[in-house]
Parts: C-alpha cells; structure tokens; sequence
C-alpha cells in the first residue's frame, strides 16, 4: 500500500495525441481518459485538456471506477484534430510490509461478498472469455498451493517478461489473451492483460491499470520500456489485515518490465480491461479514406 514516506517523486506530464484526416471531418466526438488519479499514494496537483479545434461541447465526470473521464463534441469542420492532456502529478515511493496480508497464502486474498465486496467484480472473466485452460495451466505454475501471494504474484511476473517478447506493433488493441500466447509476443497492454488473466484464473481479484512511466530514471535505475508513450500494467487485489476493514489494497506489477510499481509509475485509471480505459475513442463524420494517429508523451521530473 502507498503512503507518504518522504520519497515522493513529482512529474509533470503532457499527452498529445493529433489525428489528420484526408479529407475534412464535420463532426468529431470524443472521449478522454488523460486525467491522473488521486489516491492514498498520488496527488493530482493540477490538470488541463487542450483541444484543437475549440469543442462546442464539453464536460468531465466519474465513471463507475471513479476515473475521470473528459467527453468533447467538436463541430467546426477540420482536417487535424489536437488532444492535448498537461498534468502535474506527486507519486509516492509505495511502503510494502515484508508481512501481513500479502504475505499470507494467496488463497487467502480471494474477495467473497464479506471480505472484498467491491473487488469481487475484478475476479470475473470477461466476454468473449480470455481465461482458457492455458491462462489457467500456466498460472498454476506459481499459483502453487499455500505459497504466499507476493511471491507468487512476483515469479507470475517474471515468467510472463521472460516468456513473452515485446514487440511493438505486433498486436492491436483487440487482440485476445490466447493469442498472445500463441504468438509468444505482445506490448505492456498484452502482458498487462495475461498478468490479470492468469490472476482471474484461479479467484483473484486483478484489474488493469493504465498510466505513465517516468521518461527520466532516478539514480541508479534503467530506462523501461513504455516511456515516452502510455503504458499499462496490472493490480492484484489484497485484504487489509484488519477483518472490519472490507476495502483492502491493491499492489501494482509490471510484467512488462518485471517488477513492482513504485515511485515512477503515474496511474491515470483502472478498470477490468483495456476497453474499460482507452486513452481516446471517438466517433468521426468524414469522407476521408485515409487518417494518421501520432501520439507523443513526456513524463519529466519536478524538484519537489
């Protein structure tokens, strides 16, 4: 679980993203997931979206997991559309016990309507189905009997970024689990979605989570993969050592660059899926037969 321990990281972020389109778009409406959480551990310290043409509609509010969310209608004809999110963020070095709940047999971090209600959603498969008797087969592997949920949760992490390749463009947004397995290789977004699988697969309760990762390590760190673009990760659902407390906490890990989620990890939503939160999606008016998409982002550090 996060919490203020004096190694908080600040960051401010800009996402970009510019469609063109051949020919001209006379209605564009869109909507926006580029506003950062705020959690025990992550503090939004300021946010804008920019849009370019000026929307004559506009307006923000929660979704059902309490993301953020920005919907715009733009109507002045145009070519090139610009969405533009700048925030300024504080995240938390994360402050995990070596025992408690996460140490404890993962069987036992299992919600049911009494020790988890909100996490129980988060166990459920989704339709189409993506839990097959691989996702299960493999995860088994760590999901061994008593072990403690943090250890096997870490070996589950390492096995998928040993196992599966990344490679860019090699998948779309619509790619399934059990292809990615066949194929053997993916990008953060796949590997996220095997980490809940393979979570899903035997009671736990996983969500995705989509975010950014500072573009500049601290000291002493490596560069990962998935800066300087949005990046996904997975969560695993724990309960609080405290049997009233039915809220539990969430551990993020990163398959794609096999560790935990730490200071460096800016969180913009979660859900039970990448379809629950795309960075944009929208519906467009037009007669163009050919568009672009270019994204662009930069996560730079700010002296706290």
């Amino acid at each position: 679980m996060s919490g203020r321990n004096g190694a908080a990281r600040r960051y401010r972020v800009a996402h970009r993203t510019t469609y063109c389109y051949s020919d001209e778009v006379t209605s564009s409406y869109g909507r926006a997931y580029l506003t950062p959480r705020e959690f025990p551990g992550q503090r939004l310290l300021s946010h804008d979206i920019s849009i370019d043409p000026v929307p004559s509609d506009q307006s923000v509010g929660p979704d059902v997991y309490g993301n953020t969310t920005s919907y715009f209608h733009v109507t002045a004809e145009h070519r090139t559309l610009v969405v533009t999110g700048e925030s300024l963020v504080e995240v938390d070095r994360p402050d995990r016990a070596a025992n408690g709940p996460a140490a404890q047999p993962w069987e036992h971090a299992r919600p049911t309507g009494a020790t988890g209600p909100l996490a129980v959603e988060f166990t459920l498969d989704l339709q189409p189905p993506e839990i097959t008797p691989e996702v299960r087969a493999y995860a088994a592997e760590s999901l061994t009997p008593g072990r403690p949920l943090i250890e096997a949760v870490a070996e589950l992490n390492t096995r998928i970024h040993t196992d599966f390749t990344y490679r860019s463009g090699s998948t779309t947004v619509s790619t399934k689990v059990a292809d990615v397995f066949a194929a053997g290789a993916g990008v953060c977004q796949d590997f996220a979605r095997i980490g809940v699988a393979c979570l899903r697969s035997h009671g736990l309760a996983a969500r995705y989570v989509s975010g950014y990762l500072a573009t500049d390590p601290p000291p002493g760190k490596e560069r990962m993969v998935g800066a300087d673009a949005t990046h996904a990760w997975s969560a695993v659902w724990v309960p609080d050592a405290d049997e009233l407390d039915r809220t539990g906490h969430w551990i993020d890990f990163d398959p794609t660059n096999d560790q935990f989620g730490d200071e460096r990890y800016v969180t913009v939503a979660w859900g039970r899926d990448y379809a629950d939160v795309p960075p944009l999606r929208g519906i467009i008016y037009t007669d163009a037969k050919e568009s672009t998409i270019t994204v662009s982002v930069d996560v730079s550090p700010v002296e706290v």
